[in-house]
């Protein structure tokens, strides 16, 4: 079986971005931690990689240098059933980072997130055309999704 693992380039975070991974999201665990080794492109005994589970996902972090950055080109998109969820995740995620829009952040290490309820997906494929797009009209105005607003634009329409 093929399985895909994403793989992050920090500059040198690696492993205090995996402790604040662990943090946020339950049922989490390091798997392993490489160190770079005599002759390598790091300092030798710094960490290179830090293995990880969030929640069932398997992710590496690699501790490569200042060369490359985080864009919202990739995001990681977590899908929540209850505004709790919503409020969790925004919270924890954005704090020391930048909440963008359209329930869109940047974590504190610049790993951008979308925090997105399920049911928006249910409100804007509605095969009514109007309800549709009173849902994108009323995701357009939030930076944090609220579920109330999403349903109240859909029943109104």
């Amino acid at each position: 079986m093929t399985k895909i693992t994403p793989f992050l380039w920090f500059d040198s975070q690696a492993m205090d971005a995996a402790n604040f991974y662990l943090s946020v999201f339950p049922n989490s665990r390091i798997t392993e931690v490489s160190h770079y080794p005599e002759g390598s492109p790091g300092n030798a005994g710094q960490i290179m990689t830090v293995g990880m589970e969030l929640d069932g996902n398997t992710f590496t972090l690699f501790n490569g240098g200042p060369l490359y950055k985080f864009t919202y080109a990739t995001s990681f998109y977590i899908h929540c059933s209850t505004q709790d969820q919503i409020d969790y995740f925004w919270e924890k995620l954005s704090e020391n980072g930048q909440k963008i829009e359209c329930g869109w952040l940047m974590d504190r290490f610049g790993v951008p997130w979308q925090i997105v309820p399920d049911v928006f997906g249910k409100l804007v494929s509605d095969p009514d055309k109007k309800k549709s797009a009173a849902v994108v009209q009323a995701m357009l105005k939030m930076t944090k999704f609220i579920i109330a607003d999403l349903e109240k634009a859909y029943n109104e329409a």
